[in-house]
């Protein structure tokens, strides 16, 4: 009898299943860093460019309104309280959108399952925040700029410092973008992300427009933990004129205000990996 292998009794079948599997094409490499952070910034600023410029106007009209309103309390001139106000005033606009609009964003995108979308695209995390992020400080430049101006003719302050502002707002905005990332990343629901947000905008109103002299202890320190007053008192210390300025305690708050925000980007870098593997 002649004995036949076995594949050939099995069929062509039994010799396909033993044969090696074709190699696996590699999968495309994860984006760098800085270009996906551009991409996701064009993206941001492009979708949300409608969507803002009326919440922005709201912004900024609430910022003039607020000085218009404390300009019947506070006297002209350069002093304590109209520094405090004017300055106050610009960095709210700031936390308006950086915070509080951007706390509700992430805490839509999160309810929404928008996060989905963005953990399937080979991005780093840290791109997605720090993108959305510098999209939303863009608005507040136009909108800081008008109000700061507006604040120094009512009040009499001086203009020649006003180009502090170009360090005053993405330092300050990125302190609050991170903030307003994690809270709407963190938030269990997007309705308590919005009302954080409400929460945290006004505290800046409160705590950073009042001169600090005259608040009581208790409220002096949690106003040293709101990281938008470092970027107030930066502006605020620039009001003086002449060479009044004290430069070194300027680039003392800046320097805060840079350290919280790497601080707050992270925690929001973090909070978006936890989010998205949810």
């Amino acid at each position: 009898m002649i004995l036949r292998p076995v594949t050939e009794e099995l069929g062509p079948a039994a010799g396909a299943a033993t044969a090696p599997a074709p190699p696996q094409t590699p999968l495309a490499p994860r984006a760098r860093l800085w270009p996906a952070f551009g991409a996701v910034y064009r993206a941001q600023l492009s979708r949300a460019r409608v969507a803002r410029i009326p919440l922005l106007f709201v912004a900024t009209f609430q910022s003039v309104g607020i000085m218009v309103m404390m300009r019947g309390v506070v006297a002209a001139g350069d002093g304590e309280a109209a520094r405090a106000v004017v300055a106050g005033s610009s960095v709210l606009v700031v936390a308006f959108v950086a915070l509080n609009l951007l706390a509700q964003y992430f805490g839509q995108l999160r309810a929404s399952g928008g996060l989905d979308t963005y953990a399937t695209l080979p991005v780093p995390p840290a791109s997605v925040v720090l993108g959305a992020a510098a999209a939303y400080a863009s608005f507040t430049v136009p909108g800081t700029l008008v109000t700061a101006v507006t604040g120094c003719v009512l009040f009499h302050l001086a203009f020649a410092n006003l180009w502090v502002l170009l360090v005053v707002i993405p330092l300050a905005g990125a302190a609050l973008s991170g903030l307003g990332a994690a809270l709407g990343l963190l938030a269990p629901r997007q309705e308590i992300a919005t009302l954080l947000g409400q929460l945290g905008m006004s505290a800046a109103l409160l705590l950073g427009v009042l001169p600090p002299s005259h608040l009581p202890a208790p409220v002096t320190w949690a106003r040293d933990a709101l990281p938008s007053t470092y970027g107030v008192e930066a502006l605020a210390r620039t009001f003086a004129g002449g060479g009044g300025t004290d430069w070194a305690a300027v680039g003392a708050d800046l320097s805060v205000c840079a350290a919280v925000g790497v601080i707050s980007l992270a925690v929001a870098t973090w909070a978006y990996r936890r989010a998205a593997c949810r």
